[in-house]
């Protein structure tokens, strides 16, 4: 069932909380360029990601690891440009925050000065409580990230769901309450059993954005090159492809190749 949405001109971490209390989902879109970041934001996105998944889509790495703090910001600076309405976080990146808190700042301040982003996303629970700390305590907005966490894919050595088991469900349930308690405006969920990201998102106040965690949360985010069918090596039982550009962008280009070669383009109404 649908809820009247309420018209915000400018989306703040106070206007996620607001949804999640009126009942009204919320919208989240990666973006890592201006064009891109300018249509997701003109849809009426309300939350656009610069993620570290930069490394994979833009970059063609295996993970997300090789990204560094430099790359990210200049992603976040291009997409920042671009957004009138969505709320930009850009993700942390591995390396910049894990392993001390004051590191974890100075990695903070510096996207928020240099890139102009609106928070900063970072991953894990109680390992990282006082990088986050410390990042809340300096004014600025962090959003957490629990479950799968891409930054840990060689500890965990799979991309298969997470906290399936009772004892690191528990442990999930217990960091999405710290986050809440640290201060964090909203927290992620990664490829974990929908009744548990159900549960988590009735148990605390902040809203939960899930990827792969069902429809019981706060909210949903996707790449969006998947979703528009940009890619198409990865696919995933969450994901919805809303469209299939891969297809539709190589005839396009095709057909440019065979027009240029046939010297039908450019056409006399095309040249000066």
């Amino acid at each position: 069932m649908s809820v009247a949405k309420k018209e915000y001109k400018r989306v703040t971490t106070k206007s996620l909380v607001e949804m999640k209390s009126n009942g009204e989902k919320i919208s989240m879109l990666t973006a890592y360029d201006f064009t891109m970041a300018r249509i997701v934001d003109g849809a009426g996105t309300d939350v656009i990601l610069v993620g570290d998944s930069a490394s994979n889509v833009m970059a063609g790495h295996e993970t997300t690891l090789p990204i560094t703090l430099d790359q990210m910001i200049y992603h976040a600076s291009s997409v920042v440009r671009a957004a009138k309405r969505a709320l930009v976080v850009v993700d942390l990146p591995f390396g910049s925050y894990q392993s001390d808190p004051k590191e974890a700042l100075r990695s903070a301040i510096r996207i928020m000065k240099e890139s102009g982003g609106h928070a900063v996303k970072v991953e894990g629970g109680k390992e990282i409580k006082e990088s986050v700390k410390r990042i809340l305590n300096a004014g600025i907005p962090v959003m957490g990230h629990l479950g799968l966490t891409p930054q840990s894919i060689y500890k965990f050595g799979t991309y298969t769901v997470r906290a399936k088991e009772e004892e690191e469900a528990e442990k999930l349930k217990q960091d999405a309450k710290m986050l809440e308690k640290a201060g964090c405006f909203a927290v992620v969920l990664e490829k974990v059993p929908a009744k548990l990201a159900k549960e988590v998102a009735e148990s605390i106040t902040i809203p939960i954005i899930g990827i792969g965690a069902g429809n019981g949360v706060d909210g949903q985010v996707l790449v969006t090159h998947d979703m528009l069918g940009m890619t198409h090596e990865f696919n995933p039982r969450f994901l919805r492809r809303y469209l299939n550009l891969y297809d539709d962008m190589t005839s396009a280009m095709k057909q440019y190749c065979d027009d240029v070669k046939a010297v039908d383009f450019p056409n006399e109404n095309e040249q000066y």
